[in-house]
């Protein structure tokens, strides 16, 4: 088997309980640890290994990291990324903590990504969090979107345009208004 055909194994076949909840969202969801633990028995049936780095990619004006999640049989590798923003002005949260909270956060998606877990069953997507916002014409933002949003800001568009189209996460939005400040920046 290829890699990609090994891949394409544990994307059809993988399944992994949603054992947490937020008792202030009030919702299950799963973490970068469940989706680790539940990638475990494909490792040896596979022949596969899978592995998570983080980058800090800039600090100005807020830390961004980017987390990829790679997956290799020894000779060839299939890899997606997550690109989380560091909310420093997160209330009663040390440094340290808000740093912890986007790893686990960027672990998360880039796992995801890999190994193609719908955010869209996911209620830590879908939560409004108390915000009776219209999901009729506002979508979630995959990182595919992300990344073309960037595109779009970093070439002069608007963000209040990409709001109204897609619902940002804090560090969705801490991503775009970083390629705008660069934008701004460097004309």
């Amino acid at each position: 088997m290829t890699i990609n055909e090994k891949l394409i194994e544990i994307q059809t076949r993988f399944k992994s309980k949603k054992s947490r909840f937020n008792s202030f969202g009030k919702y299950h969801f799963r973490s970068a640890e469940d989706i680790l633990e539940a990638i475990k028995p494909f490792l040896k049936e596979l022949g596969v290994s899978v592995m998570i780095n983080e980058d800090l990619i800039t600090s100005d004006p807020f830390p961004i990291l980017k987390t990829k999640a790679i997956i290799t049989d020894g000779k060839n590798t299939q890899e997606a990324v997550a690109i989380v923003g560091v909310d420093l002005n997160q209330k009663g949260m040390q440094v340290p903590q808000q740093f912890g909270s986007a790893s686990s956060y960027g672990k998360k998606y880039a796992l995801g990504n890999l190994f193609l877990i719908d955010d869209t069953q996911d209620s830590d997507a879908t939560n409004a969090h108390g915000k009776d916002k219209a999901k009729d014409s506002v979508y979630l933002m995959t990182a595919s979107a992300l990344e073309k949003a960037k595109e779009y800001i970093m070439a002069g568009g608007d963000i209040s345009t990409v709001k109204k189209k897609y619902e940002l996460t804090p560090e969705q939005n801490a991503v775009l208004v970083a390629a705008a400040a660069h934008k701004n920046k460097n004309g």
